[in-house]
């Protein structure tokens, strides 16, 4: 079983936890992972883009010059594509971008990902985040302690609305819970943290 130092909020060691190999310790699968990102990127489109062809533009239903004897090219409408105010060619219309993953795909994805922070020594087990009141500058002060203040993923075991709206406003820095993250935003970051209680949880879920 992987080992992994445990640190409290000032950056000091204060004893090592067992992983489970099942979760922390596979063999990263980089398809599963790819299929995942490529997944969750997609479903974040929202497909509302939309332009007008020549159809559906307003006038434009004069012929703007005759056909011969003018010395220009024979135009059969100031709506055609090429002309300004014309219609787009090919245009873009709303559409659903959506994908389907395999469950044991995506549950692989995950696994892979969390495995893959543990053999790179990017993740960072956090003995406790304890805030009392809203502290942004708390948060950020533990985050540089532990090395983690640049791209990092917060990853807790229960609702903690304190500590999601302490962390909002700090650049490069995402929290989530046991049950929301996913495997992009886990690749995405340069350091996972994640609290010790979310530990047990994450291994209770999915070992």
């Amino acid at each position: 079983m992987p080992k992994v130092q445990v640190v409290d909020m000032a950056g000091k060691a204060t004893g090592e936890i067992e992983l489970n190999d099942s979760i922390f310790g596979i063999e990263p699968n980089e398809k599963a992972m790819h299929l995942a990102v490529v997944n969750y990127l997609a479903n974040q489109r929202q497909g509302t883009q939309s332009a007008l062809t020549r159809a559906e533009v307003a006038g434009g239903g004069k012929k703007p010059w005759r056909q011969k004897g003018t010395g220009h090219a024979r135009q059969g409408s100031t709506r055609a594509v090429q002309w300004t105010h014309g219609g787009i060619a090919f245009a873009p219309k709303p559409r659903d971008y959506r994908l389907s993953l395999n469950k044991k795909v995506r549950r692989l994805a995950l696994l892979s990902a969390l495995s893959d922070k543990v053999a790179n020594e990017s993740l960072i087990v956090l003995d406790a985040m304890t805030l009392e009141s809203y502290k942004t500058k708390t948060v950020a002060q533990t985050l540089a302690n532990i090395g983690a203040d640049k791209k990092a993923l917060v990853v807790y075991a229960d609702a903690d609305k304190v500590l999601v709206n302490s962390t909002r406003n700090i650049a490069g820095v995402k929290v989530a819970g046991v049950n929301t993250i996913n495997t992009y935003d886990i690749l995405n970051a340069d350091k996972l943290v994640i609290v010790k209680d979310a530990v047990a949880k994450l291994e209770e879920v999915y070992a």
